[in-house]
């Protein structure tokens, strides 16, 4: 048991610095856009958030690929199941149950869940705070349609 525990520890801290570095560069690009005046304030808006969206998508696939990589590693998986599809469900918590670990590395699967949900909850204080900061600097440059109303 005290090994499963460390698989999922390392792993759930490898995924930990990957979402850091991808809402590091996410909050700095953002930053960097919402710092532009526009002529097109809402496409703008939709743009900053879409392109923080699809970055943390990538984060969280890839984290999904690292917790692939620890069940293909360590054989945690039943022979001829997906390792991708299962670690995807675990990830997002989906939970179909129609793959289960082997027993011995059974508790690796809700670690991975909690790992996924604290990365999603993460994912969204991101972009909750980058639409406050878009929407404060596009009522600062009194974009049309953006007031004082809609700072955070």
């Amino acid at each position: 048991m005290a090994l499963q525990f460390l698989v999922g520890t390392v792993v759930s801290l490898i995924n930990i610095m990957i979402h850091a570095l991808v809402t590091i560069g996410a909050i700095d690009v953002a930053r960097a856009a919402g710092l532009r005046h526009t002529v097109r304030p809402r496409l703008h808006l939709m743009t900053v958030m879409a392109g923080t969206a699809a970055a943390l998508m990538v984060a969280h696939t890839l984290e999904i690929l690292v917790w692939a990589l620890a069940y293909w590693t360590i054989g945690a998986t039943p022979p001829g199941s997906e390792v991708f599809y299962f670690t995807f469900v675990n990830y997002t918590t989906l939970g179909y149950g129609d793959i289960t670990p082997v027993e011995t590395w059974r508790l690796t699967g809700p670690m991975a869940a909690m790992n996924g949900i604290l990365l999603f909850g993460w994912s969204t204080a991101v972009l909750f705070e980058v639409l406050r900061k878009t929407l404060e600097h596009l009522a600062a440059i009194d974009a049309p349609g953006f007031s004082s109303e809609d700072r955070g």
